[in-house]
């Protein structure tokens, strides 16, 4: 039922594809991109986790990281901003305003006080290494 309540999909497409004039789209912005349209590359070496996140369009001072654990959250912010001068008027914005966010969990835990960001032409390479197991594996005895 969710699907059915969100701007784009299917039925756009097709009028897009088949009658362009018969469906116009509102002037003024549209929909903030869905959680899976940032996209992200998962790579692990032996110490720690490398994400690069896609996230165009973005101040690095509009993006927050959180890491709890072996979660981690990416939020980005976006601020819709028209300018019109005296002489033009405004006819159609493909810009928007609000927050998209996306979760994932990691099969460790993450260091913390060890872990980086960089954000270079709309891709956020981020450094997690990993917690230091605290102990190896241990043995039960079996009674």
């Amino acid at each position: 039922m969710n699907a059915l309540l969100t701007r784009g999909g299917l039925f756009d497409d097709f009028f897009r594809d088949v009658a362009p004039g018969f469906y116009i789209k509102p002037l003024h912005g549209d929909g903030l991109p869905n959680p899976s349209q940032i996209k992200v590359d998962v790579r692990e070496n032996n110490d720690a986790y490398t994400i690069h996140a896609e996230i165009p369009g973005v101040s690095k001072e509009e993006i927050q990281v959180a890491v709890d654990g072996n979660v981690v959250t990416l939020r980005a912010e976006v601020k819709q901003q028209d300018s019109t001068t005296q002489d033009e008027k405004l006819l159609r914005s493909e810009r928007y305003y609000g927050a998209v966010s996306r979760s994932f969990q990691l099969a460790m835990d993450i260091d913390q006080t060890q872990a980086k960001a960089k954000y270079d032409n709309g891709v956020l390479v981020l450094v997690l290494p990993k917690k230091a197991a605290l102990s190896g594996a241990q043995r039960l005895v079996i009674e």
